[in-house]
């Protein structure tokens, strides 16, 4: 069968290749793969930036968003053939550390995790994979055609989660979120403050394109100008951070409103100098209770959160957050970041 692989660490070394068809393990389902997306963590390991091969081998099957549908399951399982369902990422240390023990593996403390597609296990973008049925989600038959969103949903769905239960420490009845970024993190991110009855704005640099259109269809505020002047106005309870840009993430975490809540899920480059005034930003963030929590990957619970909010999500606004499908072997033209883009997918 046909595989996406690479050499991690060897820049330009992705591939269409033939690998041996899977065969599934004790307890494991065998799914044929119908879609994966393609995001900036597979760019990086593509341009040799990170990634590491399964034991004894130099290369990797790339690809850890996922979509498929099952062909085998174990009989003592609750999936069938024919149920759509996406594999998930992380896996927890074998030998676990306490949060991996308890089923919080997207908290590792010690860095022993694996990571579908990533680190140490090949990922889902095959013709055909194999999975452990508790690692697997299953999702509504209605969402075949944009079920591939789940992974980048259920890292929103936790970055949502990790907001709330800091919320908890005091009341919180949040009014206004403002998601800077409208790439798939920061779109889904306001998908799910407007499913909870959030006042949502998203800032972006992009004037023109589908990026604007998507945001007001959801029924939320796009905003192109300074991410001062959106606070100044909007004064956002919470800011979900999705740029990665060091100057907004300063910016972020001087802008909310009195113990506000700045989430951020955008992995910023390193090796690029900004001059902040820490003293100021360190003074603001205890005068008025402020938090600044990071947020990555996801586990069970958030995958289960994730399929829940696609299932009430309109399949058609979804549906313009795919801006580009192609077939695996034009797998290049997929990893070639193009400005229009949201979310870029390669059909199996």
């Amino acid at each position: 069968m046909r595989a996406l692989t690479v050499q991690p660490l060897k820049p330009g070394s992705a591939e269409l290749r033939d690998v041996p068809e899977p065969s599934p393990g004790p307890g494991e389902m065998l799914v044929d793969g119908l879609a994966v997306g393609v995001c900036g963590t597979d760019r990086e390991i593509v341009a040799g930036e990170y990634g590491w091969a399964p034991a004894g081998r130099d290369r990797l099957v790339l690809g850890h968003e996922s979509l498929g549908r099952v062909l085998t399951a174990p009989p003592d399982s609750s999936f069938a053939p024919g149920d759509l369902v996406v594999g998930v990422v992380r896996r927890p240390d074998p030998e676990p550390c306490g949060a991996c023990a308890h089923g919080e593996f997207d908290m590792c403390r010690n860095g022993g995790y694996t990571e579908r597609g990533i680190k140490d296990l090949d990922g889902y973008a095959s013709e055909h994979w194999t999975v452990e049925p508790g690692y697997a989600v299953k999702l509504d038959p209605r969402l075949e055609h944009v079920g591939v969103l789940m992974e980048p949903t259920s890292v929103v769905a936790k970055a949502w989660d990790q907001i709330e239960r800091v919320g908890r420490r005091s009341w919180f009845e949040p009014r206004c979120v403002l998601v800077t970024g409208a790439g798939p993190i920061g779109l889904l991110a306001a998908l799910l403050g407007v499913q909870r009855g959030l006042d949502v704005h998203v800032l972006d640099v992009v004037t023109d394109g589908p990026k604007p259109e998507v945001v007001r269809a959801l029924g939320a505020h796009y905003h192109s100008s300074g991410i001062g002047d959106v606070t100044a106005r909007a004064k956002p309870d919470v800011i979900i951070e999705a740029t990665g840009v060091s100057a907004v993430v300063f910016e972020a975490m001087a802008s909310t409103a009195a113990y506000g809540i700045v989430c951020l899920t955008g992995v910023s480059p390193v090796g690029r100098a900004i001059s902040v005034d820490l003293g100021a930003a360190g003074r603001d963030m205890v005068l008025e209770n402020d938090v600044v929590v990071g947020s990555v990957n996801a586990n069970l619970s958030h995958y289960a959160a994730a399929a829940g909010a696609l299932a009430e999500a309109d399949p058609e606004w979804l549906a313009r957050l795919i801006t580009r499908r192609l077939p695996l072997d034009r797998y290049a033209e997929a990893l070639e970041a193009h400005p229009a883009d949201i979310k870029v997918v390669l059909e199996l």
